[in-house]
């Protein structure tokens, strides 16, 4: 059945009623509603007219036994409160349009089951959740750990090219601005140790024979006379 269907026999009901009636049965040409009150609010089952006036009466009265089991107040904000635990409480009645052989207590044993499961699933999907989180905390540390092994080893690997340019260097470059320095070692020579000889040689003077020479005087040419 369409949406548009059911607001239309909704919107048609208010019309069939009339205040201080006393009977909890309606129709018209199509339907049947069996209604009854709850304070300032109805609960109707819609049937055909064709279907079983005792059971669709009974079928009612479970249904307000169940509204009245679940919800403390008929209130309309009550109501919305626990209309999922309501819908689920109708479809163990009604399954396919057609009634259950059920009862209260069923009815709501089904619902505790329900619930049961439904806070079990919770619980599977809290505990899923806590160790995905937990497995984020854990790959996170991990990325942090990685990175700073990453980082230090970058540290090292810098420092090893930075000792090894300063080795090609001499050894003596630390961070600091080399400039080359000579060294000179001055040789202080005393005068009194060292004195220079000069000495004469003739190229034309024979070497002077050693020994005793006999001859005679040898005379001296002056150019000047």
């Amino acid at each position: 059945m369409p949406r548009s269907r059911i607001e239309g026999l909704l919107a048609s009901f208010p019309k069939l009623t009339s205040t201080g009636q006393q009977h909890t049965i309606a129709e018209n040409e199509h339907v049947r509603f069996v209604y009854q009150p709850l304070d300032e609010l109805f609960i109707v089952l819609i049937t055909n007219r064709q279907s079983n006036i005792l059971q669709d009466i009974e079928s009612l009265h479970l249904f307000a036994r169940i509204v009245t089991d679940i919800c403390h107040s008929f209130d309309e904000a009550d109501i919305f409160r626990n209309a999922f635990e309501l819908l689920c409480a109708f479809d163990e009645i009604i399954s396919v349009g057609y009634r259950e052989n059920v009862n209260l207590s069923q009815v709501k044993s089904s619902i505790e089951m329900e619930s049961h499961e439904e806070r079990i699933q919770e619980i599977i999907a809290k505990n899923k959740e806590a160790e995905a989180k937990e497995e984020l905390k854990r790959r996170a540390k991990q990325f942090e750990m990685q990175r700073k092994e990453a980082q230090k080893r970058g540290q090292e690997f810098m420092q090893g090219n930075f000792k090894s340019s300063n080795n090609s260097f001499g050894g003596g470059y630390s961070g600091q601005s080399f400039s080359p320095s000579f060294e000179t070692s001055p040789t202080n020579i005393s005068r009194e140790t060292y004195t220079p000889v000069e000495t004469a040689v003739s190229a034309d003077t024979p070497p002077k024979p050693k020994g005793m020479q006999l001859g005679r005087k040898s005379k001296t040419v002056n150019l000047f006379e």
